[in-house]
């Protein structure tokens, strides 16, 4: 389980002094909770997120332990180094939106016909409750051919989940090269 600490002043200068340490700064937020200024090991983090087998994860601040799902991030454009994340706490019956990535698996048939698969949307955004909450989407296109594409209709949703993005929208498609 990640461990954090809670971040007493919010400050830049006080920002600034964690990063320096090896902090990565982090808001915790939840439906009906109260915000939680954090901070965690840079290291730590990355280890935990990596390593991690469903899209929720176990983070512990202070006293209290939560689920959380990682909502966005922010990294330096020149280090590459992670600046700043938001967690959303992911409260079981609560209905909430998430995003959840779009994992293609499969050769298109498409690609020996000097097709390209391209990866239209990356992440697809839901409303579920914490509990039916999907890793991940995994989808097939070993059929695709040149000119084929997935709509968002197109894809298997377990029970307990919506998807918010309109049906007739292209997640992925193989396109002839140039």
């Amino acid at each position: 389980m990640l461990e954090g600490i809670v971040r007493e002043s919010i400050g830049k200068k006080a920002s600034k002094a964690l990063r320096r340490d090896g902090y990565l700064i982090a808001n915790i937020y939840g439906k009906g909770l109260e915000n939680v200024q954090a901070a965690f090991k840079i290291n730590d983090f990355i280890k935990e997120v990596r390593k991690k087998e469903s899209l929720a994860f176990d983070v512990k601040v202070g006293e209290k332990t939560l689920k959380v799902v990682v909502v966005e991030y922010q990294k330096d454009p020149v280090t590459n180094a992670l600046k700043h994340v938001d967690l959303k706490v992911a409260l079981p019956g609560v209905v909430s939106k998430y995003m959840i990535p779009v994992k293609p698996y499969g050769t298109p048939v498409g690609l020996k016909n000097k097709g390209v698969l391209i990866v239209s949307k990356r992440r697809l955004a839901v409303k579920c409750a914490a509990e039916n909450l999907p890793n991940s989407f995994d989808i097939d296109v070993s059929g695709l051919d040149v000119d084929d594409t997935v709509l968002v209709r197109d894809i298997a949703v377990p029970a307990g989940v919506t998807i918010v993005d309109a049906d007739r929208v292209a997640v992925l498609g193989v396109i002839k090269a140039k």
